[in-house]
C-alpha cells in the first residue's frame, strides 16, 4: 500500500495524508511543492512482504498486540495490497484489501474481510476518516492522495535528532479531501538527505484533537528508505487519548507475489 506520498508499506501511506491541512486562502509555494514531489517519487520498492505488530495503547497504558501479514505489489502505475491478521483470536482471519488507483479521477477501493460475518465489505469514501480496526490510523490514512489536490507552504527549516528537515504545511484544495481524511490541518518534518516524513502533526475535522505521528526508526532494506517503527499518537487538550505503535519485521522486496493474491476472493480465503 502506499498514499500520497509514496512509502513502503501498508500503513506507510498514512504517513503523507498527516501531511494535509486546510486554509481557503492558502497558494502554492513552488519550493515546497517541488520537494513533496521529490516526496513522491521515493523509491518504495515492489512486491513487498513484512510481518507487522500492531499495539494499541489506551490512556492508561493498558496494551493489546495484534500480528499481521502484509503484502504489496504494483500492477501498473497502481497499487495492490492486502493485510492478514494472525492474531489474537478476536481478530484472526480479517482480511483488508486496497487498491490504490494512480488516476486521480478514480477512488481507491478497499475491502474489509469480517470471518465472524462471513463476508467482504467495501469501506465507502464517507466511512474513510473512521478508525482502522481500532488503531490511531484512518481507512483514508491507508490509501494514497493525489499531490494535485494540495497546496504547500514551506514554513521554516529545523533540526529533529540531528536531522535537517523542512516543515511543509499541505493544504487540501476542496472541503471534499477533509470530509474523505478527517483533517483539517498539519505540517510534517521532511528529512533533507532522503526525503522521507519523519514526524508530522495533525489536527483532527471532529472532536478537537490532534495526532502526532513519528517515525521511531528508519532503516535502509534494499536500498529503500524504510520505516520499521512508525508510532501515532491521538491527543485532546495535551493530554494523550490513545496511541498506537507499528513494528515492521522481515520486511523483503523483490518477492514472488502472484496478481491474483490480491482479490476479494483470496481476502475471505485467508493465508
Amino acid at each position: 500500500m502506499r498514499v500520497h506520498p509514496r512509502y513502503h508499506s501498508a500503513f506507510l501511506f498514512a504517513l503523507a495524508l498527516l501531511c494535509s491541512s486546510f486554509s481557503a486562502l492558502a497558494e502554492d509555494d513552488p519550493t515546497a511543492k517541488q520537494i513533496m514531489e521529490k516526496v513522491d517519487a521515493l523509491d518504495d520498492g515492489d512486491n513487498r512482504v513484512s510481518d507487522m505488530e500492531m499495539i494499541l495503547i489506551d490512556r492508561h497504558g493498558n496494551e493489546r498486540v495484534r500480528k499481521i501479514r502484509s503484502m504489496r505489489k504494483d500492477k501498473n502505475e497502481d497499487t495492490l495490497s492486502i493485510m492478514f491478521f494472525l492474531e489474537p483470536a478476536d481478530v484472526v482471519n480479517t482480511g483488508f484489501l486496497v487498491y490504490d488507483y494512480d488516476d486521480s479521477d478514480k477512488d481507491d477501493d478497499q475491502w474489509l474481510y469480517l470471518p465472524a460475518l462471513r463476508k467482504s465489505k467495501r469501506i465507502p469514501n464517507n466511512n474513510k476518516s473512521d478508525s482502522f480496526m481500532g488503531s490511531d490510523f484512518t481507512y483514508s490514512d491507508i490509501t494514497s492522495r493525489d499531490i494535485e489536490d494540495y497546496n504547500y507552504q514551506l514554513k521554516k527549516e529545523i533540526l529533529v535528532e540531528g536531522h535537517k528537515t523542512w516543515v511543509i504545511e499541505s493544504i487540501p484544495k476542496n472541503k471534499k479531501i477533509i470530509e474523505e481524511t478527517g483533517y483539517t490541518k498539519s505540517i510534517a518534518f521532511i528529512r533533507k538527505d532522503n526525503y522521507v516524513v519523519i514526524r508530522a502533526i495533525s489536527w483532527v475535522k471532529e472532536g478537537k484533537k490532534q495526532k502526532y505521528m513519528a517515525v521511531n526508526k528508519l532503516e535502509k532494506i534494499d536500498g529503500i528508505w524504510t520505516p520499521t517503527e512508525i508510532q501515532m499518537t491521538t491527543k485532546r487538550a495535551g493530554e494523550t487519548q490513545h496511541k498506537t505503535i507499528l513494528k515492521f519485521h522481515n520486511v523483503k522486496y523483490n518477492q514472488n507475489l502472484n496478481e491474483s493474491i490480491f482479490s476479494v476472493r483470496r481476502l475471505a480465503k485467508g493465508l
